[in-house]
């Protein structure tokens, strides 16, 4: 799990991947596909704030990371990823993918990523449905900034 908020940090920065960051968004702002790049978007942290902001961005597909097996579903597919095979196997109707394959030793990281892949490709052209649509799991949560009662 993680310790700090450094860690958190880290694993975001790492999810970016290498793409030149193009655009950095308020809360709530839409994103400009046309440029680009990777976007970086003003969010807190929580779960179900922080994909509804990707949501309201313009994101069409959200993949969600997960060790813990949060319930979680947004207006679009959500595919929830579990870390480890425990987690997929006590939430199968929250859990889309399961990639504690990999530390099980049962897969290579590469047909792994092959099978993910091919499995997101699928659920983006409505050919296979996320576990969020298929049990109709889709909030919202809204940021609320300053003093709250």
């Amino acid at each position: 799990g993680l310790t700090t908020l450094e860690d958190k940090s880290l694993g975001a920065t790492q999810k970016g991947g290498t793409a030149p960051v193009a655009q950095v968004l308020d809360y709530g702002e839409a994103a400009t596909p046309q440029l680009g790049g990777l976007a970086l978007l003003t969010a807190p942290g929580n779960d179900g704030v922080s994909t509804t902001a990707e949501v309201a961005a313009g994101a069409t597909i959200v993949l969600f990371t997960t060790g813990r097996g949060t319930p979680l579903g947004t207006p679009v597919p959500t595919l929830k990823i579990s870390s480890n095979s425990a987690i997929f196997q006590q939430k199968p109707h929250w859990i889309d993918f399961n990639a504690g394959e990999l530390l099980e030793g049962n897969t290579s990281l590469d047909a792994l990523a092959e099978t993910f892949f091919n499995f997101i490709l699928e659920v983006a052209s409505g050919k296979r449905l996320a576990k969020n649509e298929i049990n109709d799991y889709r909030e919202i949560a809204i940021w609320k900034e300053g003093v709250t009662l």
